[in-house]
């Protein structure tokens, strides 16, 4: 692991995220889910706030289980925090395993983490030629070169124009397919080289790295990511303790608006339409804490590019449909 990663670690819209966590995770013996735990920027602030808060940090990332664990235990925390590997959407049976009936705090950072982001041989970036990887827990049964390389071309395009939102999906698989052919895909710097080629010259000239969409989209499909957020969301729901809160970082629109589409739902009267009044079993479950996805700030945009495309949505429970 590199000296230097801790020193570029930049939580995305840490103030934020603690403003809005802060108050479900003030009361001693309040619990902190991190689905997403990475580094444990959020978590070591909210821990170092407050004081009678436990965490449980969930990562499916065997180093960056080692580096938040380090992490929290140099800040004095190791007492209160237990870190579990597991994906976030095997939030239910983590919770079951650790005796948790409810929680009061839940957080998801999306995305890839700065550690996947700063490690080269990971694969995960195009600034680097590297094994073509992706994979999130490198146990994984498949890698980005197995969707590469075995995927048809229809198949392809579908997962670039899906989760990638490429315009020129088709094209990219066509020059795919015919490359492979003549020789397996196995690195990032080959197939960064070959989506710049696939791409006109004019639309290569804005918008960032031409390979930024493919890559976006592979490593959603390795790692199944739009499926387990979708998974995961309402069952972090389900864990609220009433007056407990979760907040969800997304960095493209198709996380963005899976989070929009499900705290909207929790929010909303159900009541059936033509009923003289709303009923009190239909009442909404959830309050909104933003108004829409909340962007960084210039300031910090300047600080970490990375934070640019984040959104931030959050909510609180309010009441249990099923008590």
């Amino acid at each position: 692991m590199s000296d230097q990663q801790p020193a570029v670690h930049v939580p995305v819209l840490l103030d934020r995220v603690t403003e809005l966590l802060g108050p479900a995770c003030a009361a001693d013996g309040a619990v902190l889910v991190d689905c997403t735990l990475g580094l444990a920027g959020h978590s070591l602030a909210l821990l170092d706030t407050h004081p009678g808060l436990r965490l449980v940090g969930l990562d499916r990332d065997p180093d960056a289980r080692a580096e938040a664990t380090r992490r929290i235990a140099a800040a004095g925390h190791a007492d209160r925090a237990t870190v579990v590997p597991a994906v976030f959407d095997e939030l239910p049976e983590v919770l079951d395993d650790l005796g948790l009936d409810e929680v009061h705090a839940v957080l998801a950072d999306l995305g890839v983490s700065s550690l996947q982001l700063d490690r080269p041989d990971r694969g995960f970036s195009y600034a680097h030629d590297a094994p073509l990887d992706m994979r999130m827990d490198p146990t994984g049964p498949r890698t980005a070169a197995d969707v590469v390389n075995t995927y048809s071309r229809g198949e392809l395009t579908r997962v670039l124009k899906v989760y990638g939102e490429e315009r020129f999906a088709g094209r990219i698989a066509a020059a795919i397919e015919r490359e492979r052919a003549r020789e397996p895909f196995t690195t990032t710097g080959r197939l960064a080289e070959l989506v710049r080629d696939a791409i006109p010259a004019a639309t290569r000239r804005t918008g960032g790295h031409p390979a930024k969409r493919a890559f976006q989209a592979l490593r959603i499909e390795v790692n199944d990511e739009l499926g387990v957020l979708t998974r995961l969301l309402p069952a972090a729901l389900d864990a609220l303790a009433v007056g407990g809160r979760i907040a969800v970082i997304t960095f493209h629109s198709l996380e963005d608006r899976i989070v929009k589409q499900a705290l909207a739902l929790g929010a909303t009267d159900t009541t059936p339409p033509g009923m003289p009044q709303p009923l009190p079993e239909h009442a909404p479950v959830l309050r909104l804490l933003t108004r829409g996805g909340e962007a960084p700030a210039d300031a910090e945009t300047t600080d970490n590019p990375r934070a640019a495309s984040a959104r931030v949505r959050a909510a609180e429970r309010i009441r249990r449909a099923d008590r």
